[in-house]
C-alpha cells in the first residue's frame, strides 16, 4: 500500500473513531430524507471495525426513523413542491406508494427502508393523514429490522 493510501486510511479511521456515532446519526437521518444516500455501508463498516453492535443499530434506527418522520411531516403538510423538487420523489413514486397503501394498508410502512420508494411511502403516510402513532411503530420496526440484519451480516466478517 502506498504511503498516501495509508495516510487516507488512517484519516478515515481517525474520523470514524472520533465521530463514528455522530457520522452514523447524520448519515442515517439524511438517507431517509432529502439525499439519495445509503447508511448501510457505514453500519457495516462500524460493525467490522468493532463498534458496539447494539449502539450502532440503535443510533442508525433512531436517526433513520426521525428522517422518515420528517418525510411524513412534509407529506402531512402537503408541500408537493418540496416533495418533487428537494426530496426528488416523482409523481410516479407517489402513485406507486399510494397503490401499496391501498393494497396493503399500514403494513406498507414496514418497507420505508426500500430504495426508490421508501421515502415516498413515508410521504404518502403523511399525505393520507395516517395516524402518527401507528406510522411510528411500523416505520421503526421496519427500519430497526433492516439495520439488525445488516449488522448481523457484517458481524460475520
Amino acid at each position: 500500500m502506498k504511503r498516501r493510501d495509508k495516510e487516507k486510511m488512517l484519516d478515515m479511521t481517525t474520523i470514524l473513531t472520533d465521530y463514528g456515532y455522530i457520522s452514523l446519526f447524520i448519515t442515517s437521518f439524511l438517507a431517509s430524507t432529502i439525499l439519495p444516500l445509503g447508511s448501510e455501508g457505514l453500519v457495516a463498516l462500524m460493525i467490522i471495525d468493532k463498534f458496539n453492535i447494539y449502539t450502532v443499530v440503535i443510533v442508525a434506527s433512531v436517526a433513520n426513523f426521525l428522517g422518515a418522520c420528517t418525510s411524513y411531516y412534509i407529506g402531512f403538510t402537503g408541500r408537493g413542491f418540496f416533495i418533487n423538487k428537494y426530496m426528488r420523489i416523482s409523481d410516479e413514486q407517489i402513485q406507486r406508494a399510494e397503490g401499496s397503501f391501498k393494497k396493503y394498508g399500514g403494513l406498507s410502512l414496514l418497507f420505508t427502508w426500500l430504495p426508490g420508494i421508501g421515502d415516498a411511502i413515508a410521504v404518502v403516510g403523511g399525505l393520507l393523514r395516517y395516524r402518527f402513532t401507528q406510522f411510528a411503530v411500523l416505520v421503526f420496526i421496519g427500519k430497526a429490522f433492516r439495520y439488525m440484519l445488516v449488522a448481523y451480516i457484517a458481524s460475520q466478517y
